[in-house]
């Protein structure tokens, strides 16, 4: 039978993270427009320039995620796993390539395809995630009893992250160890072994946060933005003064006065400081039940799957609900001056390609699991996993990592 008739018979997926990532995307699309409407303006002459390229944006997301749905067999993936990770190494060092590399910002984090700009270090979130996932699904009881098996799926994404921090993206490089050192803590890791990684990423992140001036400058303005307003404050301050603006029911959308060229990044990092300006607590207090139920759903899918005995699925969705949490958390810090400012999108709501589409892939990832786990097992793409017992093919691509 073809995949696309056996994808017809698989059940409807979670209705709940639909309607959580659906809503989420709605009102993304919402805000980025009313919040980049004065840039785009000044930009390219046309207000809706970026709300349009949005619109394209969530399209594709949405078509990547039904296609990840139905087409998709996690089992596939699990055994291509070292191969994706090889591959986003490559990637990552040939941004660094000068003429490969696409500069933004002072920044090389691009690839030009076309028309548009690819974050590499947005795929190497999602794809650093299905390595770990595929290794604690071969290696639990490892992970478990050993501290050389909990460190070891760390070690090739450490590679990663110093490819990511010199092109300098230190949040992308953050978001992704630590949500694999997450999904390896919830996988069973000993007390130790944890001890040991807070201190290595201290001794390691230091020296990279004081031997850079504008990291140190992030790193120290967000205790105190108000000493120094109209420099490495400037961005703080603004984000505070609209969320404070936004008082219990907002200004009303469309209608913030921060976005008017006074807070940079109005519709990318700091989009929820103009949310909060527009539709005030109220608003934000919905934003957050509908994380909270996205993230939800995902470690309720996760634990249908441990429960029904598919190890990578499990570790899957685990990962995928940390990743949106400590993404989405991170970002609400940075606006509301609890974090230093790192360049951090909020999941699902801000303008931004590649973080869309990756994001759109990761939920398509964990609603395809959902619909595997609701059928027989003559259809699933996933099997019953047996942690330390792989095939000679898992052996050869564990190898191969």
């Amino acid at each position: 039978m073809s995949a696309a008739s056996a994808g017809d018979r698989l059940p409807p997926p979670d209705p709940l993270l639909l309607w959580s990532a659906g809503l989420l995307l709605a009102l993304g699309l919402v805000l980025v427009t009313s919040a980049s409407m004065p840039m785009a303006e000044k930009v390219t002459g046309n207000p809706f320039h970026y709300a349009l390229r949005q619109c394209i944006y969530v399209l594709v997301a949405i078509g990547l995620g039904v296609g990840v749905v139905r087409y998709v067999k996690l089992e596939h993936l699990r055994l291509a796993s070292p191969g994706l990770l090889g591959a986003i190494a490559v990637l990552l060092a040939a941004v660094l390539v000068p003429g490969l590399g696409h500069e933004v910002n002072g920044s090389l984090r691009w690839m030009r395809l076309g028309p548009v700009n690819v974050q590499i270090s947005e795929i190497a979130k999602l794809v650093s995630l299905i390595y770990v996932a595929a290794y604690l699904s071969r290696h639990t009881n490892a992970v478990r009893e050993t501290f050389w098996g909990a460190f070891r799926p760390l070690l090739p994404l450490s590679i990663l992250a110093g490819l990511i921090l010199a092109e300098p993206d230190l949040g992308a490089a953050g978001v992704m160890l630590t949500t694999a050192f997450a999904m390896v803590f919830l996988a069973g890791m000993r007390l130790l072994p944890v001890l040991m990684t807070v201190v290595a990423s201290v001794l390691v992140l230091g020296p990279a946060l004081y031997l850079s001036p504008y990291r140190l400058a992030r790193l120290t303005s967000f205790r105190n933005p108000w000493e120094d307003p109209f420099g490495d404050g400037f961005q703080l301050t603004q984000s505070l003064i609209a969320i404070g603006r936004g008082d219990m029911a907002g200004v009303g959308i469309g209608d913030s006065v921060q976005k008017l060229f006074y807070l940079p990044e109005a519709h990318t990092d700091f989009i929820f400081a103009v949310m909060a300006e527009e539709l005030g607590f109220v608003g934000v207090v919905v934003l957050m039940i509908l994380y909270t139920v996205l993230v939800w759903r995902c470690f309720a899918i996760g634990h249908r799957a441990e429960s029904a005995g598919v190890a990578f699925g499990a570790h899957l969705g685990y990962g995928v609900g940390v990743w949106f949490a400590l993404q989405c958390l991170i970002n609400l810090g940075v606006n509301m001056g609890l974090l230093p400012t790192k360049g951090l999108t909020l999941p699902l709501v801000s303008y931004g390609g590649s973080s869309l589409l990756m994001m759109g892939a990761a939920l398509g990832l964990v609603l395809r699991l959902d619909r595997e786990l609701s059928v027989p097992q003559r259809w699933r793409g996933v099997r019953r996993d047996r942690p330390e017992q792989g095939s000679a093919s898992d052996v050869a691509a564990e190898g191969a990592a």
